[in-house]
């Protein structure tokens, strides 16, 4: 089961041999690292590999979740990321920014990237089982194997919404009954490139216009939306290419996932590429690594088009997103966040902390790392902690499971920018903007000056959903309330998605591991009330006791039996 949904196939190093050289043959067909970038570095100072690799100076917890994946790994003469032992992540990251080392960016040990080849400036044709390439040439057109885990997949209206398009694809090339083939894992329109040039200046005419950005109606169009909020010198000429950006991601809610009405967050970093691409920005994903995705998704470092648009685990099949870019002219913020990232990466493989829905979720993880670096992003406060006590014991008693109760109680309770993927993007948006508009309501930090300084535009985008067999997704909650004002009111009336546990063996939690604990099901605050209340009763009913027993030694014996 783990190896069927860590990968769509196993991918060996032979494969991997065997597609680069079709790519030295084929116009427009190269090896996935050639000319490319994985973020803010260079993609040839990394190897490709797959996670079986014996010769990678990668943390074996790393390697372990990408066995039969195409990865990329450090090449010999890369530094790659370190983290601290025995360290929880937020010092970790704390302490790390402090230190000369962090001016460096180093390389992720694992950047996720799926099959060995691109095919770029090609073009699908009609019936999709044909691709034209740059050169005029015609491949066969194989799709990667739809998981059977997945509900859903490409269609024809995915086929119909890419037809005459220049695409960009990740995925292997082979020869199939004597006819060169390639299968498509990934597959992204050219003409997503932001087009900075013909960006008009439309700032946000108060705070609420971010929320209904993302809370319009999901709109039927071909390519991205996008918004200019922000410019340091409006009316120059917009110089961007190769400049490094910070992406701030809101992916929106499942149109048939009733536990996805949250969304889902992450941070990219990379540089804005000719014609304004960005496929490949870094996308620092996290998911529940002891969960296996019914998409085949593994929290990792990501190209963007990955990311995006990977056929089975894309994000873009699933519902529409949203995105923050704050176009940098230096790259000292990016690299700090995804030097910061790529620790807590090596933390999180180690189960050094695991993934909570409350806790540490997509949105909590990639906060806290900007907190660790000093950006102190506003907080909005926690949704209903007066009511948490309450809900505890109601959920409790309904499902009786104490579990149930504490998962209630911790919503309740978590900080919501930590909790709600929307709560963050905007609560991140409203400050940038704030913070580069000199109105920020407190002191900088070095990190807040940095961004201050360092950032030349913001844009905001929409990305629409790729059109598939799948329900179309809409904006995802904004508040705990909203959350359950969407879904049905019995629970077993929820449209949910159940997936298999993936148990971290236990040989690797070796070697300065310190695991987080599970938090109690009891939470602290439930149990003092339960001990008060106890002893309150007890107190009560020894007084009444008392009570009795000086009132029967105070009347005749006659007037006490009946």
């Amino acid at each position: 089961m783990r190896r069927h949904l860590l990968g769509i196939a196993a991918v060996s190093i032979v494969t991997l041999a065997g597609s680069a050289h079709a790519a030295s043959s084929t116009a427009g067909l190269k090896d996935a690292l050639k000319d490319e970038y994985i973020g803010l570095l260079p993609a040839d100072s990394f190897h490709l590999r797959t996670g079986k690799c014996q010769d990678c100076a990668v943390p074996k917890q790393n390697l372990w979740y990408f066995e039969n994946e195409v990865i990329a790994v450090p090449a010999s003469t890369a530094t790659a990321a370190g983290f601290s032992k025995g360290v929880d992540r937020n010092s970790d990251v704390a302490q790390w920014a402090a230190t000369p080392d962090a001016a460096r960016l180093a390389h992720p040990s694992v950047t996720w990237i799926g099959a060995p080849s691109i095919l770029e400036r090609a073009t699908l044709l009609p019936g999709a089982q044909t691709v034209r390439t740059a050169a005029g040439d015609e491949l066969g057109f194989k799709l990667v194997p739809q998981l059977s885990t997945n509900r859903s997949y490409f269609n024809s209206a995915s086929a119909d919404y890419f037809k005459g398009r220049a695409l960009r694809m990740r995925g292997t090339a082979s020869e199939l009954n004597g006819r060169a083939t390639f299968t498509a894992r990934t597959i992204w329109p050219a003409d997503f490139g932001l087009d900075t040039a013909s960006l008009k200046s439309e700032p946000l005419k108060n705070a609420a216009e971010l929320t209904d950005f993302v809370r319009a109606p999901v709109k039927d169009q071909q390519g991205v939306e996008t918004r200019l909020l922000w410019e340091r010198h409006p009316g120059q000429a917009r110089a961007w290419t190769d400049k490094p950006v910070l992406g701030v991601v809101l992916n929106g809610a499942q149109g048939d996932d009733d536990e996805s009405l949250g969304g889902h967050f992450a941070i990219a970093t990379g540089r804005l590429g000719a014609q304004g691409d960005w496929s490949g920005w870094a996308v620092n994903n996290f998911y529940n690594l002891d969960s296996v995705s019914e998409k085949g998704i593994v929290a990792a470092t990501v190209p963007m088009d990955n990311y995006l648009m990977d056929l089975n685990s894309g994000q873009q099949y699933y519902r529409p997103s949203y995105m923050l870019v704050a176009v940098l002219n230096h790259a000292r913020t990016a690299a700090a966040y995804q030097g910061g990232v790529q620790r807590v990466f090596n933390h999180f493989y180690r189960h050094d902390f695991r993934y909570r829905h409350a806790a540490a979720n997509c949105a909590g993880i990639s906060v806290d790392v900007f907190k660790a670096l000093g950006w102190s992003i506003p907080e909005r406060g926690p949704t209903a902690p007066l009511k948490s006590v309450a809900a505890y014991a109601y959920v409790s008693a309904t499902d009786a499971s104490l579990t149930s109760g504490r998962k209630i109680y911790d919503y309740l309770n978590e900080e919501q920018t930590r909790l709600l993927p929307a709560v963050a993007f905007d609560a991140i948006g409203q400050d940038l903007l704030d913070i580069v508009g000199g109105k920020p309501q407190r002191d900088l930090s070095v990190y807040e000056q940095q961004l201050r300084d360092d950032v030349e535009a913001i844009v905001l985008v929409r990305i629409p959903q790729i059109p598939s067999s799948r329900v179309m997704g809409s904006a995802p909650v904004f508040s705990f309330d909203e959350f359950r004002e969407r879904v049905p009111a019995d629970q077993a009336d929820w449209k949910i998605v159940p997936v298999g546990e993936r148990p971290f063996p236990a040989a690797f939690q070796g070697d300065g591991f310190k695991a987080e604990g599970d938090p109690s099901v009891i939470p602290l605050p439930v149990a003092g009330i339960g001990t008060g209340t106890l002893l309150a009763v007890a107190i009560v009913l020894r007084r009444r006791k008392q009570r009795r027993k000086l009132h029967t030694k105070q009347v005749p014996v006659a007037e006490s039996v009946e």
